[in-house]
């Protein structure tokens, strides 16, 4: 198999690829922040209620 068909072939096989619209890329990237932004203060929740029971535990 040569370079030129190599490349032809890619070519190709780029031209079946769907891009996002600006819509889509704006909607994934806003539920990602919700989702990090949730599971970020679950984990600061469980590490505050882990040390007060620690501290407890401790005296």
């Amino acid at each position: 198999m040569n370079l030129n068909t190599h490349f032809r072939n890619a070519k190709a096989e780029l031209a079946k690829v769907i891009f996002p619209t600006k819509g889509q890329v704006k909607q994934a990237y806003i539920a990602v922040i919700i989702v990090v932004t949730a599971v970020a203060a679950f984990l600061a929740l469980v590490d505050l209620l882990m040390s007060s029971v620690i501290s407890l535990i401790l005296g």
